[in-house]
């Protein structure tokens, strides 16, 4: 979700030390927004994340609220326009972005951590977090583009599948709305309702501030005070409600011209906080969240060549969030290929992994964990995560013993426990043959 591009003089540089352990610290700032920091010296540089408790749970009545409301922030600030906040961050090699997704919004800085060059992309960055103008304008063509997007979606069984899926797995819950929202809300919207929305919840007590870079704490301190200093205090966005578990199936079924069907089948899943997190997380891989190596890619692909790919993942979120399968397979297929993905993840229920593919899982998720936070962006990324979610602070620490911890008992606990197949969506897109066939 954040920005990932390095600018010149990074890219020149060809090694990084590994750090896997990351130390955080972390304090509030005067009015009330959290702080993590991380010291890394290596590189002559600052990555800085200023997370809000904003995402799209929490657009009411308008869904697109908050992604709008995002994508505005950098069209005019103080008394610049949208080419002057660019050339500004350009000017001194600096890299900005903001998104929004269901449950937060993300402002990004990369930056070098020469003084002159960092002043002034934190001088502007700082005007773009607490001074917005929202010009009208740049509103008009940005909602035309969200609108021109939405239109596009019904070109997509892909965008259709994940739409129908979470508006029934969810009905009336803040979730069940796509980020973009819908062409008949999204056409509502307002610059008025945009301010509101950012008066409401771009607030120093609805903000976690990420700084990782080569700076010491001092400064990393005063980084986040000038951030901070041009916004309200506010409150803390209210708790999300709870969310309603499917009671039996259900089943979706969406015509569309093509010569495949996409398929989604889930339930609501978990939470990032959940206890369960990790024997569903190391189960899931073994089942279909390792790619080629996964027992429904070995099932539906490599047994019976149903599909080129298929992929279940839980997503974690501030409540609990979907634990989804998919595919994609031809349309004469669909019935066999469903069937199976069933019939693979009820054998899973039941018996769980082998001692052999949790061996192998392990292996491949802490084998591969040192990548994950090779990088400045990368750390500040998961202390985004850490702060926003109220995670440990030795989540990174801990994380690799709590995966070798797992044992093929936990795996079939949780899955039984928490994993109901008859009880699942399923959304099915496809069924039509291609009009140009």
């Amino acid at each position: 979700m954040f920005a990932k591009k390095l600018f010149l003089i990074v890219t020149l540089l060809v090694s990084w030390p590994v750090l896997a352990s990351p130390d955080i610290q972390h304090w509030q700032t005067d009015n009330g927004a959290k702080v993590l920091f991380v010291n890394a010296p290596e590189l002559p540089m600052v990555d800085i994340n200023v997370v809000f408790n904003a995402g799209a749970a929490r657009d009411g009545d308008l869904p697109g609220t908050a992604r709008l409301t995002s994508a505005m922030l950098d069209e005019g600030a103080a008394d610049m326009n949208a080419d002057e906040i660019a050339t500004a961050f350009a000017k001194v090699g600096a890299k900005f972005s903001a998104s929004s997704e269901r449950d937060m919004a993300v402002l990004s800085l990369r930056s070098l951590t020469e003084e002159q060059a960092f002043t002034d992309a934190l001088d502007v960055f700082t005007e773009v977090l607490s001074s917005p103008s929202f010009p009208q304008d740049s509103f008009l063509r940005i909602q035309q583009q969200l609108l021109t997007g939405l239109q596009a979606e019904k070109q997509s069984p892909s965008a259709m599948a994940s739409r129908a899926f979470y508006a029934n797995l969810y009905g009336k819950h803040p979730y069940s709305e796509m980020p973009a929202g819908q062409p008949e809300t999204v056409s509502k919207i307002t610059v008025a309702d945009l301010k509101r929305f950012y008066q409401q919840y771009y607030v120093s007590q609805n903000a976690v501030v990420v700084i990782v870079g080569a700076v010491d704490k001092s400064k990393a301190n005063d980084i986040a005070e000038t951030l901070m200093s041009g916004l309200e205090q506010g409150e803390p966005a209210p708790a999300i409600a709870e969310v309603q578990s499917l009671t039996e199936s259900a089943l979706v079924s969406i015509s569309y011209p093509s010569s495949q069907t996409t398929i989604l089948v889930g339930q609501t899943g978990i939470s990032r906080d959940d206890p369960d997190y990790f024997p569903l997380y190391v189960g899931n891989h073994i089942l279909g969240g390792s790619g080629l190596v996964s027992q429904l890619s070995d099932e539906i692909r490599e047994k019976r060549g149903l599909t080129y790919g298929v992929y279940s993942y839980f997503r974690p979120m501030q409540k609990q969030g979907p634990y989804q399968l998919g595919l994609q397979t031809r349309n004469d297929q669909t019935q066999e290929a469903l069937s199976v993905l069933k019939q693979t993840l009820n054998t899973f229920i039941e018996n769980g992994p082998t001692e052999q593919e949790i061996t192998a899982a392990k292996q491949n998720i802490t084998g591969g964990f040192a990548l994950r936070v090779d990088s400045n962006n990368k750390i500040a990324d998961y202390l985004s995560m850490i702060g926003f979610y109220n995670l440990p602070l030795d989540y990174l620490d801990s994380f690799n013993d709590k995966v070798k911890a797992v044992t093929v008992a936990d795996i079939k606990d949780a899955f039984k426990r928490r994993i109901h197949a008859d009880k699942m969506l399923t959304v099915l897109v496809g069924g039509e043959t291609e009009q140009n066939e």
